[in-house]
């Protein structure tokens, strides 16, 4: 269970920033604990036979179509330092904020149904009886 995403000093601050850094790095534990297949579609046994040894197998259309099913962060940047530095040099928690700026400016959440929010309201009112 991966638990306490965006909490900062122990819970007791919220940062919706790290929220969204938190959320990547566990689909990235997500995406490697469910392992690698292994099989020959995986391991490519046709195009190793196909291009041989020492032929180019990265801009086989196999080798492209699998590298986009690998992790693909959002905010961690894997580029060569030079290249992050023309792109403008944003830390990943700036990355992070300029989504969070955008969900929280654009996002409309869809109302609850009348039968939830009545039984919401009936779960507050029998709990403040007690």
């Amino acid at each position: 269970m991966i638990y306490g995403l965006g909490m900062l000093e122990s819970g007791i601050t919220f940062d919706f920033g790290q929220l969204l850094l938190d959320a990547e790095i566990a689909r990235m534990i997500k995406h490697t604990v469910k392992g690698i297949p292994v099989d020959d579609e995986s391991l490519a046994v046709d195009v190793i036979r196909e291009i041989g040894p020492f032929g180019n197998f990265l801009v086989h259309k196999h080798t492209v179509q699998r590298m986009r099913s690998q992790s693909q962060p959002e905010f961690i940047d894997r580029t060569m330092r030079e290249v992050w530095e023309r792109k403008g040099a944003h830390l990943p928690h700036q990355k992070a904020m300029l989504k969070v700026r955008k969900i929280l400016e654009t996002h409309k959440p869809e109302p609850l149904p009348q039968h939830v929010l009545d039984k919401i309201r009936s779960i507050v009112m029998e709990t403040e009886k007690k």
